[in-house]
């Protein structure tokens, strides 16, 4: 597989700049003819020749690297973008060109190895990996130019291979190993402990079995919950770099949250005060789960009749563009200050004994975090202790 990809890359490079030259070379000696065989008045009319099926060289080779699905870059000798494949475009943005590649990728190893093509001319293959705004890996290899698209000899061609899937496929296959391992001992050993009992010297009192079987049925719950949350953060770890592209309404969201915990809601002091439509770009499910974490944990963590309020309005800045913001505000438990910072750290618990009590998993806030990065908004929670909790969550406009 590696060395198809290699041999795939050195012939798109090898095409590239085989065509280019040829396109030069064939031009200047086009143009000796004319100097020498033309008549004055027929040259500008050859030379336009020349130049227009020299464009039409170079659109076809747009057109062939616009197919491919990896990212091609070009750059200049002042690390300026002179070229984008369609695929870059899509990962990047449209309106990179001339902007300077650290723009997009702020990797000091990267800059450096544009530096040591340009002066050795030499081939350099370079990992690359990306924490924001999600994480993200590649493969680069950089070539030395010159290429058709760009008039400078003094450029880099950066091919770079999208390995994000297969790397946090990988990491998370470890990590899933080490924490399942971990969350799943105390329920399981039990679990175990309980039918030891019962099928042992108590196989005939059913006063035992009686109080045993709950709590096995109880811990068994609490298995089904950890790992249905698992699951659920497995598959948003491996998309999170896939942004949703969907015009999705804050306020159906929100309302379809409302009437999932409506029979818990009904004990407390509730208010959703969105009544107008708030359209940004996202995933309406994964949406639903954000937001449904949320008033789960407002339920979980308050004393009955507290207050629990939802409010939207404009945003204030802390993400790129326009934008809106949702808080979801209680008056429930709160958390210290100083373990803010964790609380979206998998399997984190403010209060562990109270999570267990009331079912919580740890996994929550983790799951939230990851689909609002997918959505490139912001997570931004602030409470005390006591005095309750409010978490606003920032998306970009559509």
């Amino acid at each position: 597989m590696e060395l198809l990809f290699y041999t795939l890359a050195g012939l798109i490079v090898i095409v590239v700049i085989a065509v280019s030259r040829k396109s030069i070379v064939a031009g200047m000696d086009a143009r000796s003819d004319v100097k020498r065989d033309n008549k004055p008045g027929d040259i500008k009319e050859e030379v336009e020749d020349i130049t227009n099926e020299n464009i039409e060289k170079t659109n076809e080779q747009v057109k062939i690297i616009n197919q491919i699905d990896d990212l091609i870059l070009i750059v200049d000798k002042f690390k300026n973008i002179k070229f984008f494949n369609n695929s870059a475009k899509k990962k990047f943005g449209e309106n990179n060109l001339n902007k300077h590649v650290a723009t997009l990728l702020r990797v000091p190893d990267l800059l450096q190895n544009i530096d040591l093509v340009l002066s050795k001319k030499e081939t350099i293959t370079m990992d690359l990996e990306l924490s924001s705004p999600s994480f993200q890996f590649f493969k680069v290899h950089l070539f030395s130019g010159p290429t058709s698209f760009v008039d400078d000899p003094d450029t880099v061609i950066l091919f770079l291979k999208d390995l994000t899937d297969i790397i946090k496929a990988q990491r998370f296959k470890s990590d899933f190993v080490a924490n399942v391992s971990h969350e799943l001992k105390t329920p399981l050993v039990s679990i175990k402990g309980f039918l030891e009992t019962i099928s042992g010297h108590a196989k005939d009192d059913l006063e035992a079995q009686k109080k045993f079987i709950p709590i096995m049925l109880e811990q068994a719950d609490r298995m089904e919950s950890l790992i249905k949350d698992l699951l659920s953060l497995s598959r948003i770890e491996l998309q999170e770099h896939i942004q949703p592209q969907d015009k999705v309404n804050l306020k159906e969201i929100l309302s379809n949250v409302e009437d999932i915990h409506q029979k818990n809601l009904k004990s407390f002091e509730f208010k959703n005060n969105i009544k107008d439509d708030f359209f940004i770009k996202g995933d309406y499910e994964k949406l639903i789960e954000v937001f449904s974490n949320i008033i789960d944990n407002s339920i979980k963590y308050s004393e009955k009749n507290k207050k629990i309020e939802i409010n939207c309005g404009q945003g204030n800045g802390k993400v790129i563009g326009d934008s809106y913001i949702v808080s979801i505000k209680d008056n429930g438990i709160g958390i210290p200050t100083e373990q803010l910072p964790r609380i979206t750290e998998r399997f984190f618990r403010v209060d562990a004994a109270k999570s267990k009590k009331v079912g919580g998993t740890g996994l929550g806030m983790a799951i939230v975090k990851h689909i609002v990065n997918q959505h490139r908004g912001e997570l931004e929670i602030k409470s005390e202790p006591q005095n309750g909790t409010e978490i606003k969550v920032h998306f970009s406009k559509f």
